[in-house]
C-alpha cells in the first residue's frame, strides 16, 4: 500500500507531464497562446538550464546531476518506506514524478529534437504567468506541470511537515525508556 502511494502519483505526474509537453511542442498553434489576457500564456521554450533558467553548467553535467539526485531521493524513500506516512509518501510522489518527468526530456529531446544525444535534451517549458505591474514582470519563470507539482509538494510539505512526517523518537530512546520503565517497577 504504501509502495503503491508513493508511485502512483509519480506515474501520473510523468504522464500528465509528458503529454501537455508534447502537445504544445507539436501543436505550433499553442507555442505562444494567451489563456488569460495579461496574465497567463503559454509559451513554448526549451531550458537547456536548471530551475528558473538557471544556465551554469553544460545540459549534459545538469543532467547526471539531476538523476543522481532523483536516484538518492527514491532510495532513502525506499528505506523509509516502512516509518513513512501517506501523505508524505503521496507528496513525495509528487515531487519524483515532477523529477522523472523533466529528466526524461532531458535523456531524450535531443534526439527528438535533432540537437543532441543522450543527456543533452532540453526541458520543455510552456507555463507563462505574463502578469506585469508597470514594467515589472511579477513571475518572470516559464514552467511545466513537473515544475508545478514538485513546487507544489515542497510548499506543503514545508507549511504542513509536522502533520505529514511521522514523529520518530530519538535513536536509542526506547532502549532508555524501556530501562527507566524496569527500574521503576524494581523499585515498586
Amino acid at each position: 500500500m504504501k509502495l503503491f502511494t508513493l508511485l502512483t502519483p509519480a506515474v501520473v505526474v510523468i504522464a500528465f507531464d509528458q503529454y501537455t509537453k508534447w502537445l504544445v511542442r507539436t501543436s505550433p498553434e499553442l507555442h505562444r497562446w494567451e489563456i488569460i489576457e495579461g496574465w497567463l500564456e503559454f509559451y513554448y521554450i526549451q531550458n537547456s538550464g536548471m530551475a528558473m533558467g538557471i544556465d551554469i553548467l553544460p545540459t549534459h553535467v545538469i543532467s547526471m546531476i539531476s538523476i543522481t539526485a532523483t536516484i538518492g531521493i527514491f532510495a532513502y524513500l525506499l528505506w523509509t518506506l516502512k516509518h513513512s506516512g501517506l501523505g508524505y509518501l503521496f507528496f513525495m510522489g509528487l515531487v519524483l514524478g515532477g523529477a522523472l518527468g523533466n529528466i526524461t526530456d532531458r535523456l531524450i529531446m535531443g534526439y527528438i529534437e535533432g540537437y543532441g544525444g543522450l543527456l543533452d535534451g532540453h526541458v520543455v517549458d510552456f507555463i507563462y504567468f505574463s502578469l506585469r505591474i508597470n514594467d515589472w514582470t511579477v513571475f518572470p519563470y516559464i514552467f511545466n506541470v513537473a515544475d508545478i507539482a514538485i513546487s507544489i509538494s515542497i510548499i506543503i510539505l514545508l507549511i504542513f511537515g509536522n502533520y505529514l512526517l511521522p514523529e520518530e523518537p530519538p535513536s536509542g530512546s526506547q532502549d532508555i525508556m524501556e530501562q527507566e520503565g524496569a527500574a521503576k517497577e524494581q523499585t515498586n
